[in-house]
């Protein structure tokens, strides 16, 4: 620190390195931490200095020795939720909480009122209290409820509105004719259809063909079937493709379906209008039975040539392998359009079963992560028959 109290690049340098490093003699800083990084210390040292277990390794701190751990109580959690959120942005926030969880077992605590009430909402959070869905007292339900809908309502803000316009889109185009009224003809391809019948001594392009669309209808275009594997290594692709059931349902040109499974096969298309309804009805954790699940959405489909299925799972099959691609092949035949997600999250590249990805390519259905931004176009494409804009691996 200089004279003036100004902090010089070389201090900052060494302020970061020994937050990073965590003090001892081994850091090489030199540095003491004292109010407000005193306190970020403390708040790292207790979620990445626990007994050894990883993170920033032990050593001493300034004071003496590094002592790691939450003390797995409820009230010294909560003073410690209480200053990530006091000390670090949103976004360190959740991946702090995440990491807690799963590295110092504090997921038996979130069935605590108190506790939910202290947490930064996020999808993984969402993840977690499913899958002690069961094991959660009444007392902590309706919290729970509360920080769900809010994660969800935020999503929805988030995709609902670019959701809607990008599929209308799609659904309109999809269904052009070829003899429109005068006030249906879309001029701009028309036009682009008739280039080459342009006139230059007049200027003009004479139409042979017409392009446009149909009158708005209220009349169902589309049918969709969202088939989700709701194991536990997919917490994230169930929140987020609740949420896009949710917005689908809410288009009256799509009618969409919505089927959750594990080695069980459940309908959720009911509690569609509401995601968090949608949510609280899966269980998270199970084995898994892509072929039932399948078999339950094939037997739904009436008309095959307008109908996208979108199945959301890691492929790690544990029903039967070569009827799950029978039926994949068989909707295929019948003019169904058929998208697999490896993932529905922003989660990156996910761990998934290469074998069957590769089968599923060689029928025809690449097998995919896509990230929530991406689903409206992939949606898109695949209600429109066109080549699916599959992102580079």
């Amino acid at each position: 620190m200089s004279t003036l109290g100004i902090r010089t690049p070389d201090d900052e340098r060494l302020r970061r390195w020994r937050l990073v490093l965590g003090g001892g003699e081994a850091d090489g800083t030199g540095r003491a931490l004292t109010g407000t990084d005193a306190a970020m210390d403390g708040a790292l040292t207790a979620l990445y200095d626990n007994g050894g277990n990883g993170g920033k390794g032990g050593g001493k701190s300034d004071k003496g020795a590094r002592g790691g751990g939450l003390g797995g109580s409820a009230p010294s959690v909560a003073r410690w939720l209480g200053d990530i959120r006091t000390y670090f942005p949103s976004s360190v926030v959740q991946v702090m909480q995440r990491d807690a969880i799963e590295r110092l077992g504090l997921a038996t605590l979130l069935l605590e009122p108190e506790m939910l009430a202290a947490v930064e909402p996020d999808v993984h959070l969402v993840g977690t209290l499913l899958s002690l869905n069961k094991a959660m007292p009444e007392t902590t339900k309706e919290t729970a409820r509360a920080v769900v809908r809010k994660v969800v309502e935020d999503l929805e803000k988030r995709l609902a509105t670019r959701t809607r316009a990008t599929l209308t889109g799609a659904l309109d185009r999809s269904a052009r004719i070829s003899r429109p009224r005068h006030r249906d003809i879309d001029w701009d391809r028309t036009i682009r259809a008739n280039l080459k019948n342009y006139l230059p001594e007049h200027g003009t392009v004479v139409p042979e063909r017409l392009v446009g669309h149909g009158r708005a209808s209220q009349a169902v275009k589309k049918e969709v079937v969202l088939c989700i594997d709701q194991s536990g290594s997919m917490a994230a692709s169930v929140v987020y493709a609740s949420v896009f059931g949710a917005v689908l349902a809410s288009m009256r040109s799509l009618a969409t379906r919505l089927v959750v499974f594990d080695t069980a096969v459940v309908d959720l298309t009911e509690q569609l209008d509401d995601p968090v309804d949608v949510l609280f009805g899966t269980q998270l954790g199970g084995g898994t039975d892509i072929n039932r699940a399948l078999a339950y959405c094939q037997s739904r489909i009436t008309r095959p040539a307008d109908t996208v299925v979108v199945l959301v799972s890691d492929l790690y099959e544990g029903g039967i392998r070569d009827e799950m691609l029978k039926r994949v092949a068989a909707m295929k035949a019948s003019g169904v359009q058929f998208v697999t997600l490896l993932a529905l999250s922003d989660e990156g590249a996910p761990a998934y079963d290469r074998d069957h990805a590769a089968a599923l390519a060689a029928l025809g259905a690449p097998a995919f992560a896509c990230t929530p931004d991406l689903f409206p176009e992939i949606m898109a494409a695949a209600l429109e028959k066109r080549p699916l804009p599959i992102p580079e691996a």
